[in-house]
């Protein structure tokens, strides 16, 4: 990102909950954000408790808690209803021997029953651990054995891609339609509730590293502090919202954004399944008055070049927009204003942090092109390789003061790697490059290592290399992001073929195909090239990525 981004948009007129950024910074306390829980006031804690129960004995009942969209049409149930479903799933999983610290993992589309059950493995007091609906067989079996998950709650048609003889710790599977048959009415009140303290298990989300399988990052319940807080102040939540997530609780944004943080700050949100149309996601927000819209620069790209269609629609309801997961590109801001009427809000943070830490308020300005300023109880540093704070302008390791409540508990199994996050006493590293301004706003500047971002979703070219060389003409590959105009960036691989293979467009094809199916859709190789050899260490004989992509880069630098 350029580092002369002057301009900046203004914000516009509301009655938001933070309005001065500087007084709250400087006067900010997360021992304060707690009385936000019933847990400050009695020291009990379960987040599905203060997610969905607490509103129902508070008097909320009769409140709409969700609406469920799909093509055949809208399904909403009040915080009442919710309880009572989370109740009945709780039930059922506390007879089949789930207790306190289990790893029990739900596999489900972007459906009400996926949200339900998550909800129901935390109040039983059991670790979480939801799926992408997209993964196939390996990602599934390398999840779930690597934290000996016990149950997995799941559909009869997804659990076709559950490899359970390859999954010795898998003793259970619940299905969602059997579910729905039993009956278990009654008011429970809170006895099925587990109460926990803030360090137990809450959540397991899976982050592709550079190197190596996907990495088990567990968030505790402690969390719920950071995400209500900053549902609060940063998602700007009031009473009357209707609140649109559009990523899967497979992802931490689909949970931590798109369930946690709204509930807990008594959102009413939308659940939208099936598959991305620009016509549907704007009747969708016409029909439900949506006021308060998260989802991923791709998305926003991709409603940007259908042109005018927005003008068919009423998206007056709107008044709140946020981006994550990548980079936002200023022009897309610069669209959304425009044509919307709408600011685009960008915000930072990674699974392993579980929250928000750079953020770009509704009461503040924003300068297209940052990530926005330090959420307050947040020191954000840019160091050098020393550990040594640079000044205002230079580019630097982007870094954390550590701890904050939303920060992961432990990458599971693997102390070694929750280590590395630290490697300058006090401060957690990011991964990624960035500068500050004067004014403490953060501008990305790129990944210090391989990890490929598209659409969103962070992808690590180890797992594709690995499931790319099981096919039997890959000797060996190399995989990189490719810049792209509306992803950010697409998985290119590079192969080299063994000996009796011949190269063609059906041959490259196959393996897309092969690693679509063994792996999944969003991790698949868009573009496949095939090469003599592939450039490499001396030593090592470890595949240069780096050179890899500056070679895609300066081809598409030449064709431009």
């Amino acid at each position: 990102m350029s580092s002369n981004v002057s301009s900046h948009i203004d914000p516009i007129e509301g009655d938001f909950h933070l309005t001065n950024y500087q007084k709250t910074h400087d006067n900010f306390s997360w021992e304060d954000a707690k009385k936000l829980l019933s847990y400050g006031k009695t020291g009990k804690l379960n987040a599905a408790y203060e997610t969905i129960d607490r509103h129902v004995d508070e008097g909320y009942g009769e409140k709409i808690a969700l609406h469920y969209v799909d093509e055949n049409g809208t399904k909403s149930l009040t915080f009442r209803e919710v309880k009572a479903e989370t109740d009945k799933y709780a039930q059922i999983l506390k007879e089949n021997g789930v207790k306190k610290g289990d790893r029990v993992f739900v596999f489900l589309p972007k459906t009400a029953e996926c949200y339900i059950a998550i909800l129901s493995v935390i109040k039983v007091g059991a670790i979480a651990g939801p799926l992408f609906e997209a993964f196939m067989e390996d990602a599934i079996k390398d999840r779930i054995n690597d934290c000996t998950g016990s149950l997995l709650i799941t559909d009869h048609e997804l659990v076709k891609r559950v490899p359970q003889a390859d999954i010795p710790s898998l003793e259970t599977i619940l299905y969602v339609e059997d579910i729905a048959k039993e009956d278990r009415t009654g008011n429970h009140g809170n006895e099925l509730v587990e109460w926990v303290d803030p360090e137990d298990g809450l959540i397991i989300h899976y982050t592709s590293g550079s190197t190596g399988k996907p990495k088990g990052v567990l968030h505790a319940h402690r969390s719920t502090v950071h995400h209500i807080v900053t549902g609060k102040w940063v998602l700007d939540i009031h009473d009357e919202d209707v609140y649109w997530c559009t990523s899967h609780p497979g992802w931490v944004t689909g949970s931590v954004y798109g369930l946690f943080a709204p509930w807990l700050n008594r959102a009413t949100i939308v659940i939208q399944g099936g598959r991305f149309k620009a016509e549907n996601w704007y009747q969708l927000m016409e029909d439900l008055k949506v006021t308060i819209w998260y989802s991923a620069p791709t998305a926003f790209r991709m409603l940007m070049s259908q042109g005018d269609l927005h003008e068919k629609y009423d998206l007056s309801s709107l008044r709140h927009v946020l981006s994550v997961g990548e980079p936002l590109n200023p022009e897309v801001i610069t669209w959304a204003h425009k044509k919307l009427q709408v600011r685009i809000h960008d915000t930072w943070w990674m699974t392993e942090t579980g929250g928000h830490l750079i953020v770009n308020l509704p009461s503040e300005k924003i300068k297209p092109g940052s990530m926005g300023r330090a959420f307050p109880g947040i020191e954000v540093g840019i160091l050098n390789a020393n550990g040594e704070k640079l000044p205002a302008g230079e580019v630097g390791q982007l870094a954390v003061k550590a701890p904050w409540p939303g920060l992961m508990k432990e990458i599971w199994g693997n102390e070694d790697k929750f280590k590395s996050y630290f490697i300058y006493e006090g401060w957690y590293i990011s991964g990624d490059l960035a500068y500050q301004d004067e004014e403490g706003h953060v501008f990305f500047q790129g990944r210090s290592d391989d990890m490929i971002n598209s659409a969103g979703e962070r992808i690590g070219p180890f797992e594709v290399e690995s499931k790319l060389i099981e096919h039997p003409a890959v000797a060996e590959a190399g995989v990189v992001g490719k810049p792209d105009e509306v992803r950010g960036e697409i998985v290119k691989a590079f192969i080299t073929l063994r000996p009796g293979f011949l190269a063609s467009d059906n041959l490259k094809e196959e393996i897309r195909l092969f690693v679509r199916k063994n792996l999944s859709a969003h991790a698949a190789p868009r573009e496949i090239e095939i090469v003599e050899d592939l450039p490499k260490t001396k030593i090592s004989g470890k595949i240069l990525r780096r050179q890899l992509k500056a070679l895609e880069v300066e081809k598409q630098a030449v064709k431009s």
